[in-house]
C-alpha cells in the first residue's frame, strides 16, 4: 500500500481525553453510610455533545449524572463531564456525525466509568459499575427526537 492509499483510508484518532467537570456529593453522611436492608434506587442519565474545534478535530463530551437513594434520603450523587478531542479523517460526510456521536463516546466510556466507580468507592460505598451504554441506540433516539428539517 502506498502512502497516498494509506492517507485516503478513514481514520479516527484520540488526541486527548480529560475531565472537564466532576462533582461527587454525599449530602447525608454519615447517616447515608449506615448498612441498609435493601439496595438504593439508582438513576443514571447519559448525554453526548460534540463540537468541531478544527478542520478535522472534534471535542466530544460524555455527560454522566447519577443519584442513589430516595428524594429525602439521597445517599450520593455525581455529575461527570468527561471529554476527548478526536481527529476524524477521510470519513464520508454522511457517516461523520454517527462516527463522532457513537464511536467517540464508546472510546471515552470505560475511563468515565472508572472515575465514577472510584469516586463512589472513595465516598464510602461499594463501587458503582455502570452497565455498558448502547451509544448507537442513544444516537438513533436523539435523531428520532429531532424535529424534521424545515419545521420549527
Amino acid at each position: 500500500m502506498t502512502d497516498d492509499a494509506a492517507q485516503a483510508l478513514p481514520s479516527l484518532s484520540a488526541l486527548g481525553q480529560y475531565v472537564k467537570d466532576f462533582s461527587f456529593e454525599n449530602p447525608n453522611a454519615p447517616a447515608s453510610l449506615v448498612p441498609r436492608q435493601n439496595g438504593p434506587n439508582i438513576a443514571i442519565s447519559v448525554n453526548v455533545n460534540a463540537k468541531q474545534t478544527g478542520e478535522s478535530e472534534y471535542e466530544v463530551e460524555l455527560l454522566l449524572e447519577g443519584k442513589a437513594g430516595e428524594e429525602n434520603d439521597t445517599m450520593f450523587r455525581f455529575e461527570l463531564n468527561y471529554a476527548g478531542v478526536f481527529r476524524a479523517q477521510n470519513i464520508p460526510a454522511e457517516n461523520l456525525q454517527a462516527v463522532i456521536m457513537i464511536e467517540c463516546p464508546r472510546l471515552l466510556f470505560p475511563f468515565a466509568r472508572q472515575i465514577v466507580a472510584d469516586a463512589v468507592r472513595s465516598g464510602g460505598f461499594p463501587p458503582l459499575l455502570i452497565d455498558p451504554i448502547d451509544f448507537a441506540g442513544l444516537y438513533r433516539q436523539r435523531l428520532a427526537d429531532m424535529p424534521p428539517a424545515g419545521t420549527a
